[in-house]
C-alpha cells in the first residue's frame, strides 16, 4: 500500500491527470483500467477521491437469503485498513429497483473507513449522503431502497463495463474511475506531477503566449515547436517500454 502522504498528495490532481502519468509508465493498455460505461458524480464539489476498493454485490429487486449478511459484510469491511471506496454491483442492471445507498449507508461506511463508492445502480437521500461528506460516483438517483441487502463481497465485480478486483488501488472524480495497478503504484505520483508540469511548461505554454491573436499562423507554429518539446520531455524521462528511467 502506498503511503498516505502519497494518497493525499494524488487527491490533488483530477483523475485524467492522474491517467496521463499513468499511461508513461504502465505496461498495459492504455485502452483499459477505467470505466468504460458513463458514471455520474453527484458530489464533484468534493474532488477527486483516492482508496481500496472493496467489493460487493447487491440485488435490491430480491429479498435476501442471509439472515447474517449486513453483520458479515461489516466485519469484512472492518478489517481491511483504509482508505477504502466501495465498488458495487447492483445485479439488477440494466433496472434501477432500490438504492443501498442513503443517509445511514454513507455515515455507517464513512464511520468504518470509507471514503465513497462508485455503485453501477443508484444512490438516494442526496443532501444527507452529501451532510455526511460521502462522495458517491453512480448511474442514477431513486426513491426506495426496496430490499437492497451485501449479497456477496471480497469477490471481483463488474461496474460501469469494467472489472475491479477487491484491493484495487482507485482514483475517482467526475470524469469517472481508474485502477492504478501494483506494478505501477510506486511511480504514479512522480509521473502525474511530471506530465501535469509538462504539459504547463510546454504546449498551454505556447498556446497562451500572446494577449491578442494577430498571427494564427505564428501562433500555430509556436504551439508546433512546444508540441516537439513536449513529446521530447516525456521520450526523455519515460523509455519506450514504459519503465521509468
Amino acid at each position: 500500500m502506498l503511503p498516505l502522504s502519497d494518497l493525499l498528495k494524488l487527491k490533488r490532481w483530477n483523475t485524467p491527470t492522474i491517467y496521463n502519468g499513468w499511461e508513461q509508465i504502465t505496461k498495459r493498455s492504455r485502452t483499459t483500467g477505467f470505466n468504460l460505461e458513463e458514471t455520474r458524480d453527484f458530489m464533484p464539489e468534493f474532488g477527486p477521491m483516492i482508496g481500496y476498493a472493496i467489493t460487493v454485490t447487491i440485488k435490491p429487486s430480491t429479498p435476501g437469503s442471509n439472515p447474517d449478511a449486513w453483520a458479515e459484510y461489516r466485519k469484512y469491511m472492518a478489517s481491511i485498513p483504509g482508505p477504502k471506496i466501495i465498488v458495487m454491483q447492483d445485479l439488477d442492471k440494466p433496472n434501477v429497483i432500490g438504492s443501498f445507498w442513503g443517509e445511514v449507508s454513507a455515515n455507517t461506511h464513512k464511520t468504518l473507513g470509507c471514503v465513497g463508492v462508485i455503485v453501477d445502480g443508484a444512490i438516494r437521500d442526496l443532501d444527507e449522503m452529501k451532510s455526511a461528506g460521502f462522495k458517491a460516483l453512480a448511474r442514477r438517483l431513486c426513491v426506495g431502497h426496496a430490499y437492497a441487502s451485501p449479497v456477496s463481497w471480497g469477490e471481483p465485480v463488474e461496474v460501469f463495463g469494467t472489472k475491479v478486483n477487491p484491493g484495487d488501488l482507485i482514483h475517482a472524480d467526475k470524469h469517472g474511475f481508474l485502477i492504478i495497478p501494483v506494478e505501477d503504484q510506486s511511480r504514479i505520483l512522480e509521473a502525474a506531477i511530471f506530465m501535469d508540469n509538462n504539459e504547463c511548461e510546454t504546449v498551454i505554454h505556447a498556446a497562451l503566449a500572446y494577449d491578442r491573436v494577430e498571427d494564427q499562423m505564428k501562433i500555430a507554429d509556436n504551439m508546433n515547436e512546444a508540441a516537439k518539446a513536449f513529446n521530447k520531455e516525456a521520450v526523455t524521462a519515460f523509455s519506450k517500454d514504459g519503465e521509468w528511467k
